[in-house]
C-alpha cells in the first residue's frame, strides 16, 4: 500500500514508500497521531546504500503479517540519517548507552513525547541464539506498554534526562592548542598503527581521511619521517588492495579485514572527495606516481558515477548489486551516468541482490572475458584465486604490485571494465547533501588546479552553482536536494563549515569572488545562529527544530565535525581577507577541541590538521602578475596555505611576483620558479612542460 513517505526528496524513505507498514517521515504529525492513538512510536533509521538496512526491510518491513503488526500497535516513523544527522545522533546516543554499540538500520521506541524507552539495531525475522525476533520484540514492547505504562514512562523520562546531562559534560574544559599537544597526538596516534598493512588498529578498518591529512600537516611542520611514513604505507595498502576498485577508481567505505582485502562495497561521495584530497596531497608531498594515479581516478569516478544532471554530486552507491526489475519497474537513470548504469531509484526499484556481486570475479570468468592467457595472467595481477577472497570462491580485485607490462595491464584492464559494466549494478542515492557536495568542491577544485584538469574545476564550479541556487533558501542552507527540488531540512553545522571550505577553495582556483563573499554569508549564519558559551559550536542553529539535546558531537566520524569544518574554514577566510576578527574565531574552537584531541587524535584529525595550518600561518601566498608561477605556488606543502591571483591578499602590489606572508606580514616578492620553491619549500618538481 502507499504510504506516506512517496512525497518525501530522501531516496531511501522512497525504497520504502510502498512498503506494507504506514510509514509516516519524522514530524509533529506522527507523535501527534501516537498521542491520539495513545501508542508508542517505532523510530527506524537507516539511509540508501546501508546493506543491513535492506535486509531488514526484506525480512521485516515488506511482510504483510509483520507490517499489520506495526501498523496496529506503532506509530512507525522512518528516518534518512543522512538527511537528519540531529535526529539520527540524538538517538544513537540513546542506542549506545543502552546496548553498548550502536549501527544502522536502528531502532529506537519512544513515547508519543519523543523519550526512547528501548533500542537496537538490527533485529532478524527469527530468533538466533542471544538476538529476539523482531516480531518477538514488537510483542514485548507492545505488553510493556499495556501493562507497564508507568514504569515505561518513567524509563523513558530517566534515559532522556542522562542523555542530556552527559551532553553537557562531554566536551571537557577548553585549554591552549600547541605544537607540545600536537606532537604528543602524533605521537598517541603511531601506537595503534599498523606498520605492515597500513591504516590504525585492526579489523574493520576505515579510510583515516582527516587523520592522514593531519599527518601530512605534520610532516611538513616538523619534517617527522614517521609522520610521512604512516601516510605513504597507508595509502599505498589501500590503493593496492580491495577496498580500492582496481577497474573503475573509487573506495569502497571501509575493510571488513586488517589488510584491505575486503570491502563493504558502498561507495560514499565523503570518502572519495576526502580521499582524493589526501591522495593529492602525497603526490604534492612525495611526487608518487601511485598517489598521483590514484587521485585521478578517483575524481573520474566522482565525475563519472557520482556525478548528476543538475551539476551536483550523488551521495553513495549501495553496497549490494541489484538485479533490475522490468520496464515501468520505477528505476531512475541519470544521463550521461556510467557505462552499465545504476539504478537511482533504490532497492524498490530494481529487487534484491548480493553485496559485491558488481565487483568480484573467479578465474573462469576472467578466462572467459579475457581468453586463456590474458585470463590467466590477470588472475595472477589481481590475486584471483580458485579458493577465493570473499564469498562462493569469488575474488576481490587487488594489484599487489605494478604488472611489468603496462600495455597489458592497460587492455585487461580496459576489457574487464567492460564487462564488468554488462553485468547489473549497484544503485545509485543520488540526493544532494551540501557538505559532502562542499568536499566535493574543495578537491576538485583544488585537484583540477594542481594536476592541470580544468574540467574538474568547472565540475567543482556547477556543484558550488548548484548549492548557491538549489539549496541556499533565504540565506540559510538547507541539507538536501534531489533532481532539483531543495529538501525541507535545514543545514547543520558540518554542511556550513564543508560548503565554506569548499567555496573558498573555489574562489582561490578560479579567482571569482562571489565563493568568497557567499563563504563568508555562511559563515556569518554560523557565527551568528550555531554559537555555543564556550567559544565553540552547537551542530545545530538556535531555531532549529528542539529535539531531546541539542547535538553537539566534537569528534570525527566519517567526515570532519561540524567544529573542526568550521573552524578550518573560519582560518581560510582569516588568510584570505585580513580578518583578525575570524581568524580569533577559529582559535577558540581550537580551544574547545584541544582537549578531544589531546585524548583520541583518531577522532580529531580534522581539528589536528587546523591546528596545525594555525601554527604554521598559514601562509598567504598572492600571485601577481606571473601565472607562469602559479601551479608552482599552489605545490607548496605549508599546513593550510592559501595561493590567489586576486582579491584582497593581491590587490595593490605593484611589482609583479610571488608575495609569501604570514600574520599578514609579506616576505620580499619573489619572480622565479628557484626563488619560490625554495621560499615555500616546494618539493616537487614538475615537466617544464607542465
Amino acid at each position: 500500500m502507499p504510504n506516506r513517505l512517496a512525497e518525501q526528496t530522501s531516496p531511501y524513505l522512497l525504497q520504502h514508500a510502498d512498503n506494507p507498514v504506514d510509514w509516516w517521515p519524522w514530524g509533529p504529525s506522527a507523535f501527534a497521531e501516537a498521542t491520539a492513538r495513545d501508542v508508542p512510536v517505532l523510530l527506524s533509521v537507516g539511509y540508501a546504500s546501508c546493506h543491513w538496512c535492506h535486509v531488514m526491510a526484506h525480512e521485516s518491513f515488506e511482510d504483510p503479517d509483520t507490517a499489520a503488526i506495526m501498523n496496529e500497535y506503532f506509530v512507525n516513523v522512518k528516518v534518512d540519517r543522512e538527511e537528519r544527522p540531529d535526529v539520527d545522533a540524538v538517538y544513537m546516543d540513546v542506542t549506545v548507552a543502552l546496548t553498548g554499540h550502536g549501527g544502522w538500520p536502528m531502532t529506537v521506541f519512544l513515547t508519543p513525547a519523543g523519550e526512547p524507552f528501548f533500542a537496537g539495531t538490527y533485529f532478524p525475522p527469527a530468533p538466533r541464539p542471544g538476538m529476539s525476533s523482531f516480531r518477538q520484540l514488537l510483542a514485548a514492547v507492545t505488553h510493556a506498554w499495556r501493562t507497564r505504562r508507568d514504569e515505561v514512562a518513567a524509563s523513558g523520562a530517566d534515559i532522556t534526562r542522562r542523555i542530556a546531562a552527559a551532553a553537557l559534560g562531554s566536551a571537557g574544559p577548553p585549554a591552549g592548542l600547541t605544537g607540545d599537544l600536537l606532537d604528543t597526538a602524533v605521537a598517541k596516534v603511531a601506537r595503534s598503527f599498523d606498520p605492515e598493512h597500513g591504516g590504525f588498529g585492526s579489523a574493520p578498518k576505515f579510510p583515516p581521511s582527516a587523520l592522514l591529512e593531519m599527518l601530512l600537516r605534520h610532516h611538513a611542520r616538523t619534517g617527522d619521517a614517521a609522520s610521512l611514513r604512516m601516510v605513504t604505507t597507508t595509502c599505498e595498502r589501500m590503493a593496492r588492495g580491495g577496498i580500492y576498485d582496481q577497474l573503475a577508481g573509487g573506495f569502497a567505505r571501509y575493510s571488513v579485514d586488517a589488510t584491505w582485502t575486503v570491502p563493504h562495497f558502498e561507495k560514499m561521495l565523503y570518502d572519495n572527495a576526502q580521499l582524493l584530497r589526501v591522495y593529492l596531497h602525497l603526490w604534492r608531498a612525495t611526487g608518487s606516481p601511485l598517489a598521483e594515479r590514484v587521485a585521478r581516478e578517483t575524481a573520474a569516478f566522482l565525475l563519472r558515477d557520482l556525478g548528476t544532471t543538475e551539476g551536483g554530486f550523488a551521495s553513495a552507491l549501495d553496497a549490494d548489486t541489484v538485479v533490475p526489475a522490468g520496464p515501468g519497474s520505477g528505476g531512475d537513470e541519470s544521463p550521461g551516468h556510467n557505462a552499465g548504469g545504476h539504478n537511482a531509484g533504490g532497492h524498490n526499484a530494481g529487487g534484491h541482490g548480493a553485496e559485491g556481486a558488481t565487483y568480484v570475479w573467479t578465474p573462469a570468468e576472467l578466462v572467459d572475458v579475457l581468453g586463456p592467457a590474458d585470463g590467466a595472467w590477470a588472475a595472477d595481477v589481481f590475486g584471483v584465486t580458485a579458493a577465493g577472497t570473499f564469498e562462493h570462491g569469488s575474488s576481490v580485485l587487488r594489484l599487489p604490485a605494478d604488472p611489468d607490462d603496462p600495455g597489458r595491464f592497460a587492455s585487461v584492464r580496459e576489457r574487464l571494465a567492460r564487462a564488468r559494466a554488462a553485468r547489473p549494478q549497484p544503485a545509485r542515492d543520488d540526493k544532494i547533501v551540501a557538505a559532502w557536495n562542499g568536499l566535493a568542491i574543495a578537491a576538485l577544485a583544488e585537484a583540477g588546479a594542481l594536476l592541470a584538469e580544468p574540467a574538474w574545476v568547472t565540475a567543482a564550479t556547477s556543484a558550488a552553482t548548484l548549492l548557491r541556487d538549489v539549496h541556499l533558501v533565504d540565506g540559510r542552507l538547507r541539507r538536501t536536494s534531489r533532481h532539483g527540488r531543495v529538501g525541507t531540512n535545514a543545514g547543520v553545522l558540518e554542511d556550513y563549515g564543508d560548503v565554506a571550505e569548499g567555496l573558498l577553495a573555489l574562489y582561490q582556483v578560479t579567482g571569482d569572488e562571489q565563493w568568497l563573499a557567499l563563504a563568508g554569508d555562511l559563515l556569518a549564519v554560523v557565527r551568528a545562529r550555531f554559537a555555543a558559551d564556550d567559544g565553540g559550536f552547537h551542530d545545530t542553529a538556535d531555531d532549529a527544530e528542539r529535539l531531546l539535546r541539542r547535538p553537539r558531537d566534537p569528534s570525527d566520524s566519517p567526515t570532519p565535525s561540524g567544529q573542526a569544518a568550521v573552524a578550518g574554514a573560519l582560518l581560510t577566510y582569516a588568510a584570505l581577507t585580513a580578518s583578525d576578527e575570524h581568524r580569533r574565531a577559529a582559535e577558540h574552537v581550537l580551544e574547545v577541541l584541544a582537549p578531544l584531541l589531546a585524548a583520541n587524535a583518531s577522532f580529531a584529525g580534522w581539528a589536528g590538521a587546523v591546528g596545525t595550518a594555525l601554527l604554521a600561518g598559514p601562509a598567504e601566498i598572492a600571485v601577481v602578475g606571473r601565472p607562469d608561477l602559479e601551479r608552482t605556488a599552489r605545490l607548496t606543502t605549508s599546513p593550510g596555505a592559501v595561493v590567489v591571483t586576486s582579491g584582497p591578499l593581491a590587490r595593490g602590489r605593484g611589482t609583479a611576483g610571488v608575495y609569501v606572508c604570514r600574520g599578514f606580514v609579506c616576505e620580499r616578492p619573489v619572480s622565479t620558479v628557484e626563488a619560490v620553491r625554495d621560499q615555500l619549500g616546494v618539493r616537487l618538481v614538475l615537466p617544464a612542460t607542465s
